[in-house]
């Protein structure tokens, strides 16, 4: 059975959630923020959650402290496909130009032996974008893609971590899958350069580093997987929650460290419908769970 929705990148912001969001949606084509909702009297005070989309791809971001900061072991990497759009090399540079602006370049925009143009910035945010021109004899991806870096500790286990995701989503496939040749120490020959893969309907990229990485996975960047119920509830978070101390309100890390949110539908329908009552009575009733519960997500919601 397919999921409800595709799996969707989540953003921890400090307080700046709904700007950010503004922020990107100005920046990228086919983009728009969808709602905004306030939760109060959470552990964080009161947080603004943003639904939004950029390029078709969904996202959420919430504003809730500054407990959680962005690095580059997530970034997104933007496809520029020159079969698809003639301007695809200036649409490049002018996103290149807005999303450096407050922020830097952690791979300077160029030529490179993968591609004609390439840069990875962190924009004003703290938020890591890969930008590149593809090639046109490629099979085509979506033009956003998050891309996980295995570093420090996982560092080496990018090919393995594929394959175990790829084996908890249904409908999911193998993609590219490129090593790193002898030669190009610290990073160990037989380790994946740059790999992707389809879990469900949604694309990611994944690669090794050794060089010197002193970040990994953390919550600023989550997952989230939409559960229709309680059964597939159960289902993914058997599979993905392999830290026990990180399980809170839905969210659980597997063994990579990378963060997950196995959520049911009927909670972001709730968390959406504008009904602040409603919203402010599931919010209380999920804080305290650790797996959440959908029969009790209803029945605060009164759907029960």
């Amino acid at each position: 059975m397919p999921l409800a929705k595709p799996i969707t990148p989540h953003l921890w912001f400090d307080r700046q959630a709904r700007e950010a969001a503004g922020f990107y949606c100005s920046v990228f084509p086919d983009s728009r923020v969808e709602s905004v909702t306030t939760l109060h009297d959470t552990p964080s005070g009161d947080c603004d959650v943003v639904s939004f989309s950029l390029c078709g791809q969904p996202f959420m971001a919430i504003s809730a402290g500054p407990l959680f900061k962005f690095t580059p072991s997530v970034s997104f990497m933007v496809n520029f496909d020159p079969s698809r759009d003639p301007q695809a090399r200036g649409h490049l540079d002018a996103t290149w130009a807005a999303l450096i602006e407050g922020g830097q370049a952690l791979m300077p925009l160029d030529a490179y032996p993968f591609s004609p143009r390439y840069g990875w910035v962190q924009d004003r945010y703290g938020l890591s974008w890969q930008l590149i021109l593809t090639d046109p004899a490629g099979e085509p991806r979506p033009a956003i893609v998050p891309s996980l870096l295995f570093t420090g500790e996982v560092c080496g286990k990018a090919e393995e971590a594929g394959a175990f995701y790829r084996s908890v989503f249904e409908g999911s496939r193998a993609g590219q899958l490129v090593r790193y040749p002898a030669g190009m120490a610290p990073d160990r020959e037989g380790t994946v350069m740059f790999s992707d893969f389809r879990l469900d309907g949604t694309w990611f990229a994944a690669m090794d580093s050794a060089r010197g990485r002193d970040f990994g996975f953390n919550e600023a960047i989550s997952f989230m997987v939409h559960c229709r119920d309680q059964a597939e509830i159960d289902r993914y978070w058997g599979q993905l929650s392999a830290v026990p101390e990180s399980e809170q309100c839905g969210w659980c890390k597997d063994r990579f460290g990378l963060s997950w949110q196995v959520t049911p539908v009927v909670l972001g329908e709730v968390m959406t419908s504008g009904d602040e009552k409603t919203v402010a009575r599931v919010t209380q009733a999920f804080l305290d769970m650790k797996k959440l519960d959908v029969a009790a997500i209803e029945a605060a919601a009164g759907r029960r």
